[in-house]
This record gives structure tokens, sequence and C-alpha cells, in this order.
């Protein structure tokens, strides 16, 4: 699924926005705060953000620059602002590409779908489920914005359950993709304790997780929708 972070705090406009790009197949997590913003960005996983640039709250620049530390989301800003300099701004903020109102709901469309079309095209390689950014060739996870240390195999597993969201996985499956068994022996065991140290850093609650669930008899699930970006 396209998942789009819409923030505007035209109610109108918002609406009128959410409902073209709903039209048009993408899914929409509409806010009009910044405070808003955060919370639908940590709760879902999001490939593009329309950002207004001054909101009630604040600057859209300023929550682009935060997502920015963590995640390489597309950001395109919606502004009244059409002097160079406010151009400038967005740009050096981390936009991907701007428009100045009033425009045309047309238009936005194709620069939306043109961006979705670079992501397809784009081989860098990032997982997003939630609250958890996964930088694969850089082998860092990122949990609500903080970098998690995690251990080779803990790495190894949760790329593995990122990467097959919403299937169950056996523990003989999970074992022989993550565990390097040569010379040692690997049991269920192992397993258990290395689920439980991963879900003690990537969960709000280990006892509750909400990431990896415990299929009885049979292993595990990722039972969080995860994107490619």
């Amino acid at each position: 699924m396209k998942n789009i972070l819409l923030l505007e705090d035209d109610e109108s406009l918002n609406r009128g926005i959410s409902f073209k790009l709903e039209k048009e197949g993408y899914r929409v997590f509409a806010g009009s705060t910044l405070k808003e913003g955060y919370r639908l960005f940590g709760e879902n996983s999001i490939q593009l953000v329309i950002c207004d640039i001054m909101l009630k709250d604040g600057s859209g620049l300023d929550f682009c620059k935060k997502i920015r530390e963590t995640s390489s989301v597309r950001f395109l800003f919606l502004t009244a602002m059409d002097e160079e300099i406010d151009v400038v701004m967005g740009y050096e903020a981390g936009a991907d590409d701007y428009m100045t109102k009033p425009f045309s709901l047309a238009v936005l469309i194709s620069k939306v779908a043109a961006v979705f079309k670079r992501l397809g095209n784009d081989k860098s390689e990032r997982l997003e489920s939630g609250r958890i950014s996964f930088l694969v060739q850089e082998m860092k996870v990122y949990v609500a914005g903080e970098e998690a240390a995690l251990t080779k195999n803990e790495w190894k597993l949760l790329k593995l359950f990122m990467e097959h969201p919403k299937q169950i996985l056996s523990k003989s499956q999970i074992l022989s993709g993550v565990f390097d068994t040569e010379g040692e022996f690997v049991d269920e065991n192992t397993l258990a304790v290395n689920i439980k140290r991963l879900r003690e850093k990537i969960e709000e609650d280990s006892s509750k997780p909400v990431y990896i669930k415990n299929i009885r008899g049979i292993g595990y699930l990722w039972d969080k929708e995860c994107s490619k970006g």
C-alpha cells in the first residue's frame, strides 16, 4: 500500500487533497498539527509526507528536519509563500518537491505519482514498520528515532521478520534462515532467548508485544505492515 501523511491546517483543503489522493488509490493519514504528524508518522509506515510549511503549532520545515534524522521518507511541501528564499529553505530542510498555493489538484497528483515512481526505481533498501526504521545497508535500526544496539543475530532476526510481514514463520524456518549452525548446536531455546532480547529493544512493552507475536506450536509472526523505501 502507498501510504501518505498529509499535514494541512486548512480543513477544506485537507479534505479535498485527502479525497483526491484516496480516489487515486493512495492511503492517506491526515492531520493538521505537528503533534498529530509525529504521532501518525510513528504509528504507520509512511512513504511520502505532504506538509504545509506553516502549521498551527510550528513549522513544517522543523518537522522535516527532525524526521530526516532517522528516515529517508519523501517530503512535498505546500505553502502560500513563493519567494525564492522560502523555496531554498524548503529544499535545505530536505524537501523533494514543492508546490505554491493555490495549486491544481491534478498537478499535485502528478507530482505524487512521480515520487512513487522514483521510489519504485530506488535500489537502496530501507524497511519501515510503525516506529521502527531499518537501514539495511548501514545495518542500523532506529526505534522511535533512537538508534537501537542489536547483536548480529538480533539484526538478522529483525531483517527476516520485516521482510516477511504478516506471515507466520516456523521455528525451523527462522533457525535455518538466521543462525549459522556450523560447528554449534542451535535449539529452539536459543531462538526464544534471542526473540526475547529483540523484543526488549524494539517493543514499548516486551511483555505485551505488538510487533513479534508468538504463534503457539508453530513459530512467530511480525504483526505489523512493512514498507520498503
